[in-house]
């Protein structure tokens, strides 16, 4: 049980697992706007983030008597809803774009620079990459997955990978430039 978790949410945990439909519903309404954020980064627009959420929680419902309480239930939960959306992705048959550079000489820890910009403008602007880059951005930047875990994920090369983030750190950074 993480410290953050009240013995309110382990009831509703523990009720829900027993089948009680408002334990659910209480769940829901505490961990949607969080989940839903997730889903947004992943997706092209919100009716997917929507049918993502939904997905997602329906998989929470299916297996929340599987979790143990030995971690954070938002943790759980949060994976639960990316590789939901990745699921999706997948769904569609994305195909990466192989770039021609040597991504072993890509600077990848450069870092964005973004100012004065809010969390909701550069949502916005990770929103607006295309699906690959975004897809591997947000697994890397936000989620922290290792280019190896996102290979693996997505069937594609850890170069791809790579090349991806790049990428999008290089379209960002040109946007940014734009915006500032």
């Amino acid at each position: 049980m993480s410290p953050s978790e009240s013995h309110d949410e382990i009831s509703l945990i523990k009720a829900c697992s027993n089948g009680d439909h408002n334990a659910f519903k209480k769940i829901y309404d505490i961990h949607s706007g969080t989940m839903y954020s997730i889903c947004l980064r992943y997706m092209t627009n919100e009716d997917e983030a929507k049918d993502a959420l939904q997905e997602g929680f329906i998989k929470v419902f299916n297996s929340i008597g599987k979790f143990q309480f030995t971690g954070s239930f938002e943790g759980w939960m949060k994976r639960i809803f990316v590789n939901t959306s990745i699921e999706q992705i997948r769904k569609r048959k994305l195909h990466f774009d192989v770039s021609e550079l040597n991504t072993n000489e890509l600077p990848l820890t450069s870092r964005i620079e973004t100012g004065k910009l809010d969390a909701e403008k550069m949502m916005r602007l990770v929103q607006q990459l295309p699906l690959g880059y975004r897809t591997v951005f947000n697994m890397f930047v936000i989620d922290g997955y290792s280019h190896k875990e996102i290979s693996d994920y997505l069937n594609i090369n850890e170069n791809t990978s790579k090349s991806q983030l790049f990428k999008a750190r290089k379209q960002l950074q040109i946007w940014l430039k734009d915006w500032f």
